[in-house]
């Protein structure tokens, strides 16, 4: 099989009409189609029955990151628009959630529209006048690919995500076209989003309603939440003609002792990833396990996944099981909470699974690092499921239909001996 590197992104191509793209969200969340893929056959229902699609005694792991108004538009004085789009805090915050809460100040790094327009120590203003913030900006220094901005604010004892929230933008993705309305200021988030830092929703998530919630529980099935914060990256397209040439993005992921101990009991049953998101995370999960089983990284901060770690790393072969095992009895013998770290990891044909079995999904752009997903998940059958989603009209994109796929394993193997 091919080294992912060697994978050709046409190869990954589809044509997806316009009028397929979903610009709007439907009414109701869980009115939205659900295309379920299981055995290599291909079935069609509703998000408000999934319940009936996943066995009990599953475990289901949804990513609660909360999405952030990560817009930001000044004015100049001319009249002239920049457009600051936030990405992440500067690398002298340990910690995305330590940066979200700064009060007064803060250094972040950014995307900006217009920036030849922006003169060299220019400070920009913008004004809530209902809300009495006022936010600063200036630029700090530049870099490949993006810009670290210093902002400054008053009322200063308010937080950067108060900030955020008060001053800024629902960031939709570009592909929609549109700019946000009131709406999307409930509707772009999931129901149980609770950790702020994310640029983009975890789209597979928007579906889900109370009453889909209670029907999973009620069937038998466990839920659990972990954070994996959404980076502008995942809009990045691919432009290389090989997947050699295309740099990851990072995103940080938060996870708890509680969530190892929940995988642990449910290796042996099937596990549903709740969004690309969730499934990277969890995989993720796997590899940082098996450095710290092959006795490598004893210090955790510096513990990461990166780009090709999967098909590069010359380490010891170890089950789910002990991997998993390995970075929880590493937790409890330091003493933290959680583990906070980043993951760069590139999910492609070759890849081979550790922990997820299922995966709700939305359905995703043409020459993505999203499609390669799926198509590493479908064993190479993505054509199959967006031939057959395009074909009855289903809707695309963040707010689009989704659907449920389900990895086809070799008879009597169960995730600890993957």
């Amino acid at each position: 099989m091919l080294h992912p590197k060697e994978l050709r992104i046409e190869d990954f191509r589809y044509e997806l009409p316009e009028e397929l793209v979903a610009r709007f969200p439907l009414a109701e969340r869980d009115q939205s189609k659900l295309l379920v893929y299981k055995d290599k056959q291909i079935t069609e229902d509703r998000y408000r029955h999934l319940h009936q699609h996943i066995p009990p005694g599953s475990l289901m792991v949804f990513n609660q990151t909360r999405v952030v108004h990560a817009r930001l538009l000044f004015q100049k004085p001319t009249g002239g628009v920049i457009e600051i789009f936030c990405l992440e805090p500067h690398e002298k915050y340990g910690d995305l959630q330590v940066a979200m809460q700064h009060t007064g100040s803060v250094w972040w790094k950014c995307m900006i529209g217009g920036a030849s327009k922006w003169k060299h120590g220019q400070v920009l203003s913008l004004e809530d006048t209902a809300g009495g913030l006022l936010l600063t900006a200036a630029i700090v220094e530049r870099g490949a690919g993006s810009f670290t901005i210093e902002f400054n604010w008053q009322p200063q004892e308010r937080s950067f995500a108060e900030v955020l929230s008060a001053i800024g933008k629902v960031p939709l993705p570009p592909y929609l076209h549109r700019e946000a309305d009131p709406a999307d200021t409930e509707r772009y988030q999931t129901l149980y989003a609770r950790d702020q830092g994310s640029v983009a929703a975890p789209t597979a998530g928007l579906h889900f309603t109370p009453a889909v919630m209670d029907s999973l529980k009620a069937r038998g099935v466990s839920i659990d939440f972990a954070t994996l914060h959404v980076g502008a990256g995942t809009f990045k397209p691919v432009k290389s003609e090989t997947m050699e040439g295309h740099e990851m993005h990072a995103e940080w992921i938060q996870v708890s002792p509680d969530n190892i101990d929940n995988l642990l009991a449910h290796l042996d049953k099937d596990i549903v990833a709740v969004g690309t998101t969730s499934l990277r995370t969890l995989e993720s999960l796997y590899w940082i396990g098996r450095k710290l089983h092959a006795g490598l990284m004893p210090d955790l901060s510096g513990i990461s996944v990166e780009q090709w770690d999967p098909y590069e790393l010359d380490l010891p072969d170890c089950t789910a099981g002990e991997a998993l095992s390995a970075l929880r009895q590493y937790l409890s013998g330091t003493g933290n909470r959680q583990l906070l770290t980043r993951t760069r990891i590139i999910i492609a044909p070759g890849y081979r699974f550790r922990i997820v079995s299922g995966l709700v999904t939305n359905f995703h752009q043409p020459e993505s690092t999203l499609l390669l997903l799926v198509a590493a998940f479908t064993d190479g059958e993505w054509h199959k499921v967006y031939d057959y989603a395009l074909q009855h009209h289903f809707r695309f994109l963040s707010y689009g239909d989704g659907s449920l796929l389900w990895r086809t394993k070799p008879d009597n193997q169960t995730n600890t001996s993957i």
